[in-house]
């Protein structure tokens, strides 16, 4: 095997198969239900009355119901976590594959969006064809009062939760795209929770019995003769059609005589038999989750830091996490509803219960947290010690598995950051520093990429911190920290003491990621290297591009992008 072609399998391989296998298991299901609908004698009548259109509306159906079911999976963050951190899931292939749960979601998402819009053409078709096919031979097939009834009256009067699916599918689907979460993320977040109600719909919408099929096909054969008629007048409207094959049907039926007059009833709702499982495995994980995030956290500190960062160092009972999990922060002064995940900076340990994060000051809602969290003085005063700063009540959902945790289980790793995506990082950091010789990991790339200098301030004593403990221990080549500065305007340097061996690690510019990845596989040749990244999607592209191409030293590359579900 080629190396290009090694690197792709290792990174591209799994994403790809689990892929194919949805996309072929949609398609079955799509074909059969067609084919039913096209050729089972039980929908017959309906089938020459509606034609195409039915068939296309119950074959987008099914994938609608197998997609409806499968996009709630991937947002069970604590069912991902628990198999994440089980002894059971020994497979890193696996692992990395719960990474691309945000990935699954969106393309279920999407994929419910098409073929809604399929759904909902086909429908307006059969109801134009209800309307013109009218017949008078078997009114209970017929959802129309009468030939030329307007199709709109019967889409208002039977197709009331398709149209309220419609819209609130219109609303998360336009809400979801990536200019209104960033520049509004509380318009994302509070349209994206309509889908309680649109579940709710859904396992409604089948039970206006619009779709019948025959029930006695045995005493009445599709097609047959009635006992007091002749074949022509007997099916005046069969023969209405002019296709073929039709044709050819009717002659063969015409051998046959009615027992009896042809019978339907509505077809059995089957959505909520799909979306049962799943949507209630996802109610019992927010039942727990609200259940474990009920209390309120004790903030024990707040530190602001340069550049509009926010450390907040926080205590809760019971509460236990791994290095490179993330939590979800609820402050009901700022926001009932709104939860905000953030990536642990630190996490307890046997000496030290305490956990913190960092946060960047960007928008409302971090505005508003910050606000509370450094109320403005009036009077420029000194308060006694007794008087404490009052907090508001911070609620912790968490903590929830992320791609970070991988980082351990690499002899090698590289993690690479661009600003505040440092935070994933620092935690393994802080944890490197409490001991590093139990986990597997032999050597760490550490590249921390900013645009102002005051940012490597954020944890330059941890970094050093961390350097000056390897080189006690005789390990410096365990930690290789390159760290680059893109504000060409603003030169400078740490100029202090502390933070002497940061200074000469220090590189004006952008890093050349090609040379470092030929630098970081001739030193450790025929290895695989675990490469994390949380920064920019132009420098995650960049990385993911090369690690699938990189093709020297026998060195392979596996690509892992954090990523909040």
């Amino acid at each position: 095997m080629s190396p290009v072609l090694r690197s792709w399998v290792v990174n591209e391989a799994g994403k790809h198969c689990v892929l194919v296998i949805w996309f072929s298991v949609s398609v079955w299901l799509f074909w059969r239900t067609f084919f039913l609908y096209s050729t089972g004698p039980q929908y017959f009548y309906l089938h020459q009355m509606l034609g195409l259109g039915l068939c296309v509306s119950r074959a987008s159906a099914s994938v609608l119901n197998l997609n409806c079911s499968l996009v709630l999976l991937p947002m069970c963050r604590s069912v991902l976590t628990a198999l994440r951190g089980t002894h059971t899931v020994r497979s890193r292939k696996f692992r990395r594959l719960l990474d691309k749960s945000k990935t699954f979601h969106v393309a279920c998402g999407v994929t419910i969006c098409v073929f809604s819009v399929v759904h909902v053409s086909a429908h307006l078709v059969n109801a134009v064809s209800f309307s013109v096919q009218f017949t008078d031979d078997f009114p209970a097939l017929n959802i129309a009062q009468h030939r030329g009834q307007d199709p709109r009256v019967l889409i208002l009067t039977t197709g009331v939760t398709g149209v309220l699916l419609v819209l609130i599918l219109f609303l998360m689907f336009t809400a979801s795209s990536y200019c209104i979460r960033v520049c509004n993320y509380e318009i994302f977040w509070y349209t994206h929770n309509l889908f309680i109600l649109f579940y709710i719909i859904l396992m409604l919408h089948v039970l206006g019995g619009a779709i019948k099929f025959q029930t006695n096909i045995e005493a009445h054969p599709p097609g047959c003769i009635r006992a007091n008629q002749t074949n022509t007048t007997s099916h005046s409207w069969s023969n209405q059609q002019q296709d073929e094959d039709t044709e050819v049907e009717s002659k063969q039926a015409s051998q046959t005589v009615c027992r009896e007059e042809a019978q339907f009833q509505p077809n059995f709702p089957e959505a909520w038999l799909w979306v049962l499982a799943p949507l209630c495995l996802y109610c019992a994980e927010r039942v727990y989750r609200y259940i474990r995030g009920s209390a309120p956290v004790t903030i024990v500190s707040v530190v602001r830091h340069p550049c509009d960062v926010i450390e907040v160092r926080m205590l809760k009972s019971g509460f236990k996490a791994r290095p490179g999990q993330y939590v979800l922060l609820n402050c009901q002064s700022v926001s009932s509803f709104e939860n905000h995940a953030f990536t642990l900076t630190t996490c307890p340990t046997q000496n030290k219960e305490t956990f913190g994060i960092h946060i960047r000051v960007l928008g409302d809602w971090t505005e508003c947290f910050s606000e509370l969290l450094f109320p403005e003085v009036e009077h420029s005063e000194i308060l006694p010690m007794m008087h404490q700063r009052r907090y508001p009540k911070v609620y912790v959902d968490g903590p929830f598995g992320s791609p970070s945790e991988e980082v351990f289980n690499y002899e090698v790793s590289v993690c690479v950051a661009g600003g505040i995506g440092v935070t994933p990082f620092a935690c393994i950091l802080h944890t490197l520093l409490d001991g590093w010789s139990q986990y597997k990991l032999r050597r760490l790339y550490f590249v921390w990429v900013c645009r102002e200098l005051q940012c490597f301030y954020w944890f330059a004593e941890l970094l050093c911190g961390l350097h000056h403990k390897l080189w006690e221990e005789n390990r410096p080549d365990y930690l290789n920290i390159r760290l680059y500065l893109t504000n060409t305007h603003q030169l400078g340097n740490l100029t202090e003491d502390r933070f002497r061996p940061l200074s000469s690690r220090l590189v004006i510019g952008r890093p050349k990621w090609k040379p470092l990845f030929q630098e970081i596989g001739k030193s450790n040749q025929h290895k695989k290297v675990g490469v994390f990244c949380c920064g920019p999607k132009g420098v995650s592209r960049e990385l993911h591009t090369l690690c699938n191409t990189f093709r020297t030293s026998g060195t392979v590359f596996e690509f892992n992008k954090e990523s909040f579900s």
